[in-house]
């Protein structure tokens, strides 16, 4: 081991230690280090560090997720060139999904010269720590579900084209969501996301019974979305709703930031589109909602003691109650297209068909988290719980006691 390398070893075992005073020491001795030596340690072994991760369940995307909680801005860009620079050196075949997801986080390297100075804007001995504090992350993540083959493994399959139909129905999706986010009047959004639904449920019985005639159907896999905080449960809890009205199953990882949904591919198209509509939409009617709500009391603008703590019970249970009631609109909108399809000549099939594939997502998620347990949500704000289902269905505001919902949890 070089003269370098022994003392970012060094200079890492103090990251992770508690002793502050002996982590500046360490850093310290990395930093009057012969420059190059001690950015070619460090490259090196944040390389070798990202090549450990896919084999392990980890995406890019998943990585800068968790980078981006957790480290500074120029950490997280410091880990971005560092996946950039183990591209160059993956060995094996690489999965065009991999490359995708570098170019959607703009990983790019630039040269091994002068590679840290170059983030350091003056600022060594920060880029240096910055550097440090990333290492330690990305040799300290644990183990996660495996959801796609992993870069130097066996090829994986290519990419299911988008169908003609597909894309234009996804387009028409996006269209409706995107008037559903902008509009102000809840009964419209409801209608516009209603309806948005039923196109997804349709093209997912289409894509159903079109991959049980294929030669080689698809099998489940899944997608990873970001649980951040504030009201992380309560933001997991949508994805499950979402999730489950889709033909899918969720699993939270509330350590890691993040919700595995496990169905598939058409589904798991509908879950991201339909969630990222409904989480912007239900924050927007939260801030609404607390602002009347605050109004109504007399405490618009109030610092009195205790209001922050009233409005995170307000919020949460807001958030709550819109994720259960959007939820069973959406499993109503789902049941319908199911119930017309089966209707049509020939849709006598369907149903053993999405039952099929029901069973099969259920033992994918058996495999990938045999230790799911499941997580109560307590409510603790009646006026958030009320706004909140009011907020998804504007029609039903007789609210009775309120409701728990368990979320699943992975390990």
């Amino acid at each position: 081991m070089s003269d370098a390398e022994q003392l970012l070893a060094d200079a890492l075992a103090a990251a992770r230690g508690t002793d502050v005073r002996q982590a500046e020491r360490a850093l310290d001795r990395l930093v009057v280090a012969d420059g190059p030596a001690a950015d070619a340690a460090l490259l090196a072994r944040l390389v070798r560090g990202l090549g450990r991760l896919w084999p392990r369940g980890w995406q890019p995307v998943d990585l800068d997720r968790i980078v981006t909680r957790r480290l500074t801005p120029r950490g997280a860009r410091l880990l971005r060139d560092g996946l950039a620079a183990q591209r160059r050196e993956q060995p094996g075949p690489v999965p065009p999904w991999f490359d995708d997801q570098l170019a959607e986080l703009d990983a790019r390297w630039d040269g091994d010269a002068e590679w840290l100075d170059r983030r350091a804007e003056g600022d060594r001995i920060s880029a240096l720590r910055d550097a440090v504090d990333a290492l330690v992350l990305v040799e300290g993540l644990p183990p996660i579900a495996v959801l796609r083959p992993p870069p130097g493994g066996p090829a994986a399959a290519p990419r299911a084209a988008v169908s003609a139909s597909g894309s234009r129905m996804l387009d028409r999706v996006r269209a409706l969501l995107a008037k559903a986010e902008s509009t102000t009047f809840p009964a419209e959004a409801e209608a516009l996301t209603g309806k948005a639904q039923e196109l997804m449920a349709r093209h997912s019985i289409d894509a159903a019974l079109l991959d049980a005639t294929a030669e080689r159907p698809d099998q489940p896999s899944g997608v990873r979305l970001g649980t951040d905080a504030p009201y992380a449960a309560a933001k997991a809890l949508l994805i499950q709703e979402v999730a489950a009205a889709n033909r899918c199953e969720s699993v939270w990882s509330d350590d890691l930031g993040f919700a595995t949904v496990l169905g598939f591919p058409a589904d798991l198209a509908a879950v991201e589109l339909l969630h990222t509509s409904l989480l912007v939409q239900a924050t927007a009617a939260m801030l609404r909602g607390r602002a009347e709500h605050h109004a109504g009391n007399g405490r618009a603008g109030s610092g009195r003691a205790g209001s922050g703590r009233r409005t995170k019970a307000y919020d949460e249970s807001f958030l709550n109650a819109f994720a259960l009631r959007i939820g069973e609109r959406l499993r109503t909108a789902t049941a319908a297209a199911d119930q017309e399809a089966a209707e049509e000549p020939g849709g006598q099939r369907l149903l053993p068909v999405l039952a099929a594939r029901s069973d099969a997502v259920r033992e994918r998620v058996d495999q990938l988290f045999p230790g799911v347990t499941r997580h109560r949500l307590q409510v603790r704000d009646a006026a958030g719980w009320s706004s909140g289902t009011s907020a998804a269905d504007r029609a039903s505001l007789d609210v009775g006691a309120p409701a728990r919902r368990p979320i699943r949890r992975g390990h």
